[in-house]
């Protein structure tokens, strides 16, 4: 039986991802992220939340949660082993302590995703999770990020909005073919912008709110990484057109 994009797409960034995560969890911490005086547990919350988004609809494909199902359930308990596993692995890292509140952390955020991958589906669901992800990991931080880690936090926001972006482009395709490149013109346009920019400046805004460095150049990096993913896709969709019409 041949896996559904959803499926090969989670796959995929499971495989790479799990091990990141878990790398990252088993190394000292670094003294620069102690300088930025970053919140674990929202780091936690965070990670299992993609890492349980990934496993889910790499083992469910599409498909919502279904809590009378066994589905949930096995995927809760392979996250609650991981995640006491994890925390106990940590005890030999130089550094690093078995920590209760962090596997709470992580128990919450494993949860909430089962909870609101049971009322959206891959796409929407995605778009959440970017966006959780990017609103935390920019307001996770006391101190300037930008400023101890420039690269880093560049690196973070072109990534991260160009990945928003693309989930975005794919979850506006259900809409009308108005709205469709290159077809929709002017209207595609606004369209596929419209949800990254919004984003970014609602992020950002809540960062000015919260008394944060108002940073310019993430800002433009991030504007950057939606450019480059709306260029991608528009060139894309300009020379499938061109090839079919070629066929025809």
């Amino acid at each position: 039986m041949a896996l559904s994009l959803q499926r090969k797409i989670s796959a995929i960034v499971l495989v790479l991802y799990w091990p990141t995560l878990f790398i990252f969890a088993h190394i000292p911490i670094p003294q620069v992220v102690r300088e930025a005086d970053v919140s674990d547990k929202s780091l936690h919350f965070l990670g299992y939340l993609v890492l349980v988004y990934l496993l889910w609809f790499a083992a469910r494909g599409d498909e919502k949660v279904n809590w009378r199902g066994l589905g949930p359930w096995w995927i809760l308990a392979i996250m609650a082993l991981y995640g006491v596993f994890d925390e106990w692995s940590q005890n030999y890292v130089a550094g690093r302590t078995c920590d209760v509140q962090d596997f709470l952390a992580d128990v919450v955020g494993t949860v909430g995703g089962l909870v609101l991958f049971s009322v959206f589906t891959f796409w929407p669901a995605g778009l959440l999770v970017t966006a959780i992800v990017i609103f935390g990991v920019t307001n996770v931080t006391r101190a300037d990020l930008a400023g101890l880690m420039p690269v880093t936090s560049a690196a973070f926001h072109l990534f991260a909005y160009a990945v928003f972006t693309a989930l975005w482009v794919q979850y506006i395709r259900r809409f009308p073919s108005a709205l469709r490149a290159p077809r929709g013109g002017a209207k595609w346009l606004m369209a596929v912008a419209a949800g990254p920019v919004a984003l970014l400046l609602i992020v950002k805004l809540f960062s000015v709110i919260a008394g944060r460095v108002f940073a310019v150049r993430d800002m433009l990096v991030s504007a950057g990484g939606i450019g480059v993913i709306v260029a991608v896709v528009y060139v894309a969709a300009l020379f499938h057109r061109a090839k079919r019409g070629a066929a025809e």
